[in-house]
């Protein structure tokens, strides 16, 4: 049996909550994850599931109306929840650095590609002015951009999609940071230029055996990344795995959806009509009293509205928050709407 790697984040029970008008809402609830040095852990499921939020939470990142806690959160083992906001953002960019979906709103137009690279390098107190040139020109190469030197005088509107967000990768590297958080960095990209990134992300990967944190909602990319999944819906947890048991064996009927949902070549006919997921996602103002699944389950029992559904564990990594699960409960219940 191959050892664990050795963990660079570790998330415990977190929850966020933003005040509203209408309520407080509960933007994520009780997530629980881990991700080892050189590690690929997938965040999937569909948007408002409160993936960017959890990652925001882990950065410091949150707007100022939310509200985080959590039972442990810790980066290299250094506990980020003890530590002071200037602390804290000594950490991001030099031990922990996020790449975001858009390269274009992420980087400053009036300042040269050059001057934000170099200016992570120096604030981080990594070197001079020079030294943080020749790592900006080094790093732009080693993300496959030609006439890297150049490219330093260059501004963000100057680059087309694909080199904007090339170069918020290389930003992301220029202290060698042991966690990158990936918020779906490839959804503004062409197809050719999505796959091109993910490539240049895993072998950045295994060259610098960081831990990677990838959010998603592409299976595909998942299927092609991932060591571990980790599946929200409606800011939960639902089920976690590796990406083989995952895809294999789906035990929440949220996964099974998702996977329903993916064109098989070979067993999906020309014409007919891809899988969908009925149905809404709750409100997720004011507490939760129940399955938040339930009114899109096909699986839905009376039990599902009678109390929250915990997260079950079956093995390590392994969990899924469904009562389908527990068939001694079920076995004198019936589906709702079942005759």
């Amino acid at each position: 049996m191959s050892q664990a790697p050795e963990p660079v984040l570790e998330v415990e029970g977190l929850t966020v909550e933003i005040d509203t008008p209408s309520g407080i809402l509960r933007a994520v609830t009780e997530v629980s994850l881990d991700v080892g040095r050189g590690e690929t852990l997938c965040i999937v499921g569909e948007s408002g599931c409160g993936k960017t939020i959890t990652s925001l939470g882990i950065m410091g990142l949150l707007p100022r109306r939310a509200r985080m806690r959590a039972r442990r959160l810790a980066l290299e083992g250094r506990d980020l929840l003890a530590m002071e906001r200037g602390a804290l953002a000594s950490l991001r960019g030099d031990r922990m650095a996020m790449i975001f979906q858009d390269p274009m709103t992420s980087l400053n137009p009036v300042y040269t590609i050059g001057n934000q690279l170099e200016e992570i390098y120096i604030r981080h107190g990594k070197g001079g002015r020079r030294e943080a040139r020749e790592r900006a020109e080094y790093l732009l190469h080693k993300v496959g951009i030609t006439a890297a030197a150049s490219r330093l005088g260059q501004y963000p509107h100057q680059l087309s999609g694909g080199l904007r967000q090339r170069v918020m990768i290389a930003m992301t590297l220029m202290c060698e940071p042991a966690l990158i958080i990936a918020d779906e960095p490839t959804t503004a990209l062409d197809v050719t230029i999505q796959a091109q990134i993910l490539h240049l992300l895993a072998d950045l990967q295994k060259e610098y055996r960081m831990a990677l944190v990838l959010i998603t909602h592409d299976l595909g990319i998942v299927a092609r990344m991932a060591r571990r999944v980790v599946v929200m819906y409606a800011g939960e947890v639902v089920e976690t795995g590796t990406a083989g048991q995952v895809f294999a064996a789906p035990r929440h009927p949220y996964t099974r959806g998702l996977l329903e949902c993916i064109p098989v070549p070979g067993r999906t006919r020309r014409g007919a009509k891809l899988g969908s997921i009925p149905g809404m996602v709750p409100s997720l103002i004011g507490p939760i009293d129940a399955c938040q699944f339930r009114n899109r389950c096909p699986y839905v029992f009376d039990l599902c509205a009678a109390a929250p559904v915990a997260l079950r564990e079956f093995g390590p990594g392994r969990a899924s928050r469904c009562l389908l699960d527990e068939a001694p409960r079920l076995q004198s219940a019936r589906p709702v709407g079942a005759a």
